[in-house]
């Protein structure tokens, strides 16, 4: 019988996302495996690093778990459903009712103010301008950007930028979030900030994942997966998850 790595959580009845033996090749005559047998749970309740270096297959894996691609074999189960039974609208329904997204980059429109760039994450539900607007402010709030609701992406510095950011992503109360690098292009003032709201988004009911190349980052979660050449080299619980 195989014994789990030093540090693993015990296994838990429904993770809210499950890898299952899961590459990733990319070619025809020459396969390159950007992940290679890739097994995972991710809980309720956690806050996860990924680490690794350039190539460790950090990215193709966050596309995984985004919904944003599928394998080339073995299975991805959110929320229990495995997503490569599902057709493209019922997967991108998945994706946005359960999933939400953080990048280095922001992402933000221009043109549209912090509550306008919040708002665009509930566009397509079936909600009155009121109730959306009212929720999105909620959102802000919830981070401190409640006087910055009607100022434009240029009008706020970076770390407010982000948080508008991580707004977008909990405002459709998510399962998990996943966030890419999302401390790379923020100064080490706002980058403490900002972890710190990721360690308050955590809850009973979500899971925050976080993908960085930064140690010093990666260990501020409650539990780290490091990656080398596509595949999981360690798995390291560094604290309690939310509970």
């Amino acid at each position: 019988m195989d014994t789990p790595p030093t540090g693993v959580p015990p296994v838990q009845a429904h993770p809210l996302l499950e890898l299952e033996s899961v590459s990733r090749v990319y070619g025809e005559e020459i396969e390159v495996y950007a992940l290679r047998e890739v097994s995972l749970q991710i809980h309720a309740g956690e806050f996860m690093s990924i680490v690794g270096p350039s190539g460790s297959g950090k990215s193709t894996m966050l596309g995984l778990l985004g919904v944003l691609d599928l394998p080339t074999s073995g299975t991805i189960r959110v929320a229990g459903q495995d997503v490569s039974l599902l057709d493209d609208p019922t997967r991108s329904k998945l994706r946005g009712d359960s999933i939400g997204f953080v990048f280095q980059q922001f992402h933000l429109i221009p043109h549209l103010t912090a509550v306008g760039n919040v708002e665009t994450a509930l566009l397509y539900r079936d909600m009155r301008p009121k109730e959306r607007r009212e929720r999105c402010v909620a959102a802000l709030e919830e981070l401190g950007l409640g006087a910055r609701a009607d100022h434009r992406p240029v009008q706020m510095s970076g770390g407010e930028q982000q948080r508008v950011a991580l707004a977008r992503a909990i405002v459709t109360e998510p399962l998990m979030i996943l966030a890419d690098e999302p401390t790379g292009a923020l100064d080490s003032s706002n980058a403490a900030h900002v972890l710190e709201i990721f360690k308050n988004l955590q809850s009973p009911e979500r899971a925050v994942v976080m993908v960085t190349h930064d140690l010093t980052v990666a260990d501020t979660a409650n539990r780290k997966i490091s990656m080398r050449d596509g595949q999981i080299v360690g798995d390291d619980m560094l604290r309690a998850p939310a509970r």
